[in-house]
């Protein structure tokens, strides 16, 4: 059963386990300045090199793009016993130190830690958080070798002030030698698992459980008063269990389930006001969310908790899909640049794919519900113009310069590799399902990979062999189609061939229109304008203001008897878009009124009649229960 606690429920002062051989590499970071949010870090390296090479890394494994941590590292020292060494900086992220090769060499700098994301570090008087690629150096030579993560207490003045004197440590490591509170040293096995291993500081809840005999520990900070702690706890519990099963459940109708490839994990939750996302690690993930989205006591939780479910679900996937089976171009990370690989669309989309989907098979969200979200996913595809013009494959090579630097152009130029790979896994799965009458799937095809892979690098020749081998035919028109070409996915019949009804309802305006506006104190700012739509016929541009409409004054009538505009149209200024059809009524031909660069615009726009979104519902219960549970 969960077991949930407001406190940490910690032993005293222990050593958990013998001291294994000597760690090459010890990394010491203690929370120097708060207030400054800097951090002190103490890097020791028992056996250096002569001319000892170190650098930062420029990336985090599982975000695609250069962050440049480097930036934030400063007032680097080298000594070795009493003599003062000058280390020599090499490029934007590497420096060099001459050394005796006979004594341990020990490098000190200080870290700006202000990023309250779960991709660099944080430090203020609250919290503290960090990745290790944005604090430890890593040692050339030494990136096999056993590394060591000391944690020391905050010192100073700051060690006296609440609260940081009830400060606590949450991470994936293994503990050697630690406190009650956490604080001491964790072992590495090398630098790679140093960097896979993020580290939570600070007086946080946490509540821990097991799944399928493998304890979990989950930790919030920034929770409210308000927050249903065991709601979260119970919730995390059936995900794992769900996930653990779908990996390594001995057969379908079997009770044995074989033990995970990690022996605890640590689920990290940062609450805050408004912010949302995760970052995947071997054993552990940190998570962001706003805090009206975690479960309140005595309250229904509403679409933002379901949202947050789905958040932990795919993460916690990616403990198997990425952090083992992984592209074979990430058998061996280069953190000095870019690492590209095609395969995004599989080992992200088809995370997307499950995540929602193992909620449902938890019994966290019923079939309506899932249904809704996949028809959200289906409607941001089809209102993307970029998934005609590039490729999924295409995107995940291109993620290091497109998915993180969202533009005005962005919809235009690029697809999403998490939802139109999320719904290519779709249409295998049916595809399967529906040639082999339900007895394989695309749970068949991750399980049969995991063991085909050995758990470790894969390619797409990969997925295709598992595809022949469990369908008894060829998927390289499927996937020649679907992932390397922009034609569009066959999703309507197999969606309607399980027992899903599509109805094709009117589109919202914005969408009609061909745009993505923000509404901000009266304002209505354009944010993007899409390509083919109405909005870029008439000549509006990304930050344009949109003030407000000229509508032809049809009232008066000529001697026919007809109505006529005359030369003198009613203006109306508008403050959200919603306001447009007030004042068009019937009229489809109508003068924008826009600023531009201190520029009062007039654009003739030409109102749509009609454009269309799609409306998935339950049409066969039975069909829809068979594929989904």
């Amino acid at each position: 059963m969960a077991r949930s606690s407001s406190t940490a429920r910690v032993s005293r002062a222990r050593t958990t386990q013998a001291r294994p051989e000597a760690a090459a590499v010890v990394c010491q970071v203690e929370p120097e300045d708060p207030r400054a949010h800097l951090y002190r870090v103490t890097l020791t390296i028992a056996e250096p090199a002569s001319q000892q090479r170190v650098s930062l890394p420029v990336w985090i494994p599982g975000s695609y793009l250069v962050r440049e941590f480097a930036k934030h590292l400063q007032e680097l020292t080298a000594r070795q016993g009493k003599k003062t060494l000058l280390p020599q900086q090499l490029d934007k992220c590497s420096w060099l130190v001459e050394c005796d090769p006979e004594q341990p060499l020990l490098l000190s700098y200080r870290v700006y830690a202000y990023d309250n994301s779960v991709r660099a570090a944080w430090l203020d008087m609250q919290r503290g958080f960090f990745n290790a690629t944005s604090l430890c150096l890593r040692v050339d030579g030494h990136e096999d070798r056993p590394h060591e993560l000391t944690l020391r207490r905050p010192g100073g003045a700051a060690a006296s002030k609440e609260p940081m004197t009830q400060w606590q440590v949450a991470t994936g490591l293994s503990p050697l030698t630690i406190d009650k509170q956490g604080w001491g040293s964790y072992r590495a096995a090398d630098y790679d698992e140093l960097a896979d291993s993020p580290v939570e500081l600070g007086a946080f809840w946490r509540g821990d459980f097991t799944a399928c005999g493998v304890p979990h520990r989950f930790i919030v900070a920034g929770a409210p008063p308000s927050f249903d702690s065991a709601r979260l706890l119970a919730d995390a519990q059936r995900i794992c269990e769900t996930e653990i099963r779908f990996w390594h459940a001995q057969g379908r109708a079997s009770g044995t389930v074989q033990p995970p490839p990690f022996q605890h994990y640590v689920f990290m939750l940062n609450a805050t006001d408004d912010n949302y996302g995760g970052l995947e690690h071997r054993n552990s993930t940190a998570l962001i969310c706003g805090r009206r989205d975690l479960p309140r006591m005595g309250q229904k939780p509403g679409e933002g908790y379901t949202t947050l479910l789905g958040l932990i679900s795919h993460e916690y996937f990616h403990t198997w899909n990425v952090k083992r089976l992984r592209p074979a171009e990430f058998a061996r990370y280069d953190y000095s640049r870019e690492n590209y690989t095609e395969l995004l669309w599989f080992f992200e989309g088809f995370t997307s794919y499950y995540d929602d989907l193992l909620l449902r098979r938890a019994g966290l969200i019923d079939d309506a519900t899932y249904l809704r979200l996949l028809n959200k996913n289906i409607n941001q595809l089809l209102q993307t113009p970029g998934r005609l013009v590039q490729t999924v494959a295409q995107a995940s090579l291109d993620a290091w310069v497109k998915y993180y630097r969202v533009d005005e152009n962005t919809p235009n130029a690029t697809v999403s590799y998490y939802g139109k790979g999320a719904l290519i896994a779709l249409c295998i799965d049916l595809t399967l399902r529906a040639e082999t009458e339900h007895k394989k799937s695309l749970d068949d095809v991750m399980r049969a990979l995991w063991r085909r892979c050995k758990a470790g690098p894969m390619t797409e020749a990969d997925v295709l062999a598992v595809l022949q081998e469990l369908s008894g035919r060829s998927w390289k028109k499927e996937l020649q189609h679907w992932v390397h070409s922009t034609r569009e996915l066959p999703l309507r019949e197999l969606l309607q061939g399980q027992g899903v009804a599509i109805h094709d309802d009117p589109a919202q305006l914005a969408q009609r229109l061909g745009l993505r506006v923000a509404e901000s104190n009266g304002n209505l700012l354009i944010k993007t304008v899409l390509r083919g739509g109405a909005a870029e016929e008439a000549g509006f541009a990304a930050g344009d203001e949109w003030l407000g409409v000229e509508i032809p004054d049809t009232t008066a009538a000529g001697k026919s008897g007809k109505a006529k505009a005359t030369a003198s149209p009613n203006s109306w200024r508008l403050r959200k878009l919603d306001d447009l059809p007030l004042y068009s009524g019937a009229q489809l031909q109508l003068t924008a009124l826009v600023a531009r660069d201190q520029r009062i615009l007039r654009l003739p726009l030409a109102l749509p009649k009609t454009s269309s979104t799609w409306r998935l519902a339950l049409e066969s219960q039975d069909k829809v229960k068979r594929w989904l549970d």
